[in-house]
């Protein structure tokens, strides 16, 4: 699994403006967050594992809710860039080829929601069925947001389920 900070991807304008982006969607949602854009340690180890095509932060709750089975949600964000392409990257927002949240406690992960087959929640503790749904439009939101002008997918329809699946 890669480890990349956001705080250290944010090497243009258009990259740190879609990643302030994203914690302002996520927030709209659970306005009681509070976004971390550094949730690796710095340390040989970590840096180790590190990957430029992805972008990691976190949301960290005030405490542990039932409705989230969590007290934090780790935001991975894999992205394409254009092989040969470093100057043509960092000059554009490279598209998202997909998302994996994370729900943690202190002791371990409790659930994980991907962009991959049918988007749904699993793992011991997923959360209520409203938060679920709140966690996959924060996607689908993502997935637009990443998205190059004049680009259209499925009819202009982010990739997974639709906006009326439960």
């Amino acid at each position: 699994m890669g480890r990349m900070n956001a705080a250290d991807q944010a090497r243009s304008l258009e990259l740190a403006q879609a990643i302030a982006s994203a914690a302002s969607l996520f927030r709209e949602s659970f306005p009681d967050a509070r976004a971390n854009l550094n949730p690796w340690r710095d340390d040989p180890l970590t840096r180790a594992f590190g990957e430029r095509e992805t972008l990691d932060f976190s949301f960290h709750f005030p405490g542990w809710s039932p409705r989230t089975q969590c007290r934090s949600v780790l935001v991975q964000l894999r992205l394409a860039l254009p092989p040969g392409a470093a100057a043509l990257a960092a000059a554009r927002r490279p598209p998202l080829l997909g998302v994996t949240l994370r729900g943690l406690t202190y002791e371990r992960e409790r659930w994980t929601l991907a962009t991959v087959g049918d988007w749904r929640a699993s793992g011991s503790h997923p959360p209520t069925a409203a938060v679920e749904q709140k966690m996959r439009q924060f996607c689908r939101q993502l997935f637009e947001l990443f998205e190059a002008p004049g680009e259209e997918r499925d009819g202009g329809m982010p990739p997974g389920p639709s906006a009326q699946a439960a």
